[in-house]
């Protein structure tokens, strides 16, 4: 046995499931969204160089656990078999290259669509995924904490680009968000053909087929008319989800927008 399965096999203490709104759900939940407002609000004003700092600290962290949790699959939980449907290209796991990614790109079309899309879709995934908790709980402590932590990010991050003036504010820039998304999505699919026999049709990127959708009233759908018509109705309703979270704060800037016209008029 090697030192990194040993240290794999020395990190993994078993634990009972947190109960979905029991009291280590709801601490966290609440702890980590107090400190996620607070720390956004305290880098509202972060310039070119420590906005590159914040983000890049943000993607690096995310890429060292992520390490670790598919290492754990592997060697724990997989017995030395890869377990594809954790490859790390989720809607949730994309933040790990987008961080490191998009401030050091130029300004412009590109980079705008990564803020968008972070600031709508995987703030969506950061909140939904404490909202129905099902997905974060685990059998062991290192996966759960590295589950809940890793969403937390998401809600900072999402939180941050917000209160920095880098996020979605107008429904150009939510435009912008989706199309970040579509093309993600198609990669994602792109992703699940080429390993598809390798993984035994066990990956699903994005949930977007070809295999059955694990999520709840989807999996019946793909079931009962076909993955392609899942995906169908999958790819709007997650765009949906990502204009309510994009609401408040465009409806905020317009209320802005409005008191400042007021306060100019002649």
């Amino acid at each position: 046995m090697g030192f990194i399965e040993r240290l794999i096999e020395a990190t993994a203490w078993a634990m009972e499931k947190p109960k979905a709104y029991g009291p280590f759900h709801l601490i966290f939940t609440f702890v980590g969204l107090a400190v996620c407002v607070l720390a956004a609000y305290l880098l509202r004003n972060t310039g070119k160089k420590a906005n590159r700092v914040v983000l890049v600290s943000a993607g690096v962290f995310l890429m060292i656990t992520e390490v670790y949790k598919q290492l754990f699959y592997y060697y724990h939980i997989g017995g030395g078999s890869y377990q594809w449907w954790i490859f790390p290209f989720q809607l949730c796991s994309v933040p790990m290259y987008l961080c490191v990614i998009a401030p050091f790109l130029k300004e412009g079309k590109l980079q705008d669509m990564m803020y968008k899309f972070m600031t709508t879709f995987n703030l969506l995934g950061g909140l939904m995924a404490f909202i129905e908790p099902s997905g974060i709980v685990h059998e062991y402590w290192t996966l759960t904490l590295h589950a809940f932590a890793w969403h937390m990010v998401l809600i900072f991050i999402g939180f941050y680009l917000i209160a920095s003036g880098r996020g979605a504010k107008t429904i150009k820039d939510y435009r912008n968000g989706v199309y970040m998304f579509l093309v993600l999505a198609a990669m994602a699919f792109l992703i699940n053909l080429i390993f598809w026999n390798v993984s035994e049709g066990t990956i699903k990127m994005f949930y977007v087929g070809p295999a059955i959708s694990p999520l709840a009233v989807f999996k019946d759908i793909a079931k009962a008319c076909g993955w392609y018509v899942c995906t169908a109705v999958y790819l709007p309703a997650v765009c949906l989800g990502a204009f309510v979270v994009f609401l408040p704060v465009y409806l905020y800037e317009q209320g802005k927008k409005k008191r400042a016209a007021l306060f100019t008029a002649p």
